[in-house]
């Protein structure tokens, strides 16, 4: 069982799919945030409600969420199929190759 439950969840967004992304995308800033602490660099900001040593950060995520700390907004720059990179501006892979020397 989730706590919060996602009926609750759904009332803070669009569609589910919508705080899928909006979760996710938080979660990653909260991991990059513990990621952070030991290099000095504080560029993310950390859970913004209370949390337990063992809970995850999609965990904590979704408790914000509900909690209403965060709230989603829809981006100007995500077309209508919720992608945020067009073919133009997305960025190129690096699929560029060297061989070892001496092979």
């Amino acid at each position: 069982m989730t706590s919060p439950s996602i009926d609750d969840l759904l009332t803070k967004s669009d569609s589910k799919y919508g705080l899928v992304l909006f979760a996710a995308k938080r979660a990653r800033q909260i991991n990059a945030y513990y990621a952070q602490l030991g290099e000095g660099l504080l560029q993310n900001v950390g859970p913004l409600v209370d949390h337990g040593v063992q809970e995850k950060p999609l965990s904590i995520a979704l408790r914000e969420i509900h909690a209403g700390v965060l709230v989603s907004t829809p981006s100007d720059e995500a077309d209508q199929d919720g992608n945020e990179f067009s073919e133009e501006t997305a960025p190129a892979a690096d699929l560029s190759f060297e061989p070892e020397p001496g092979a």
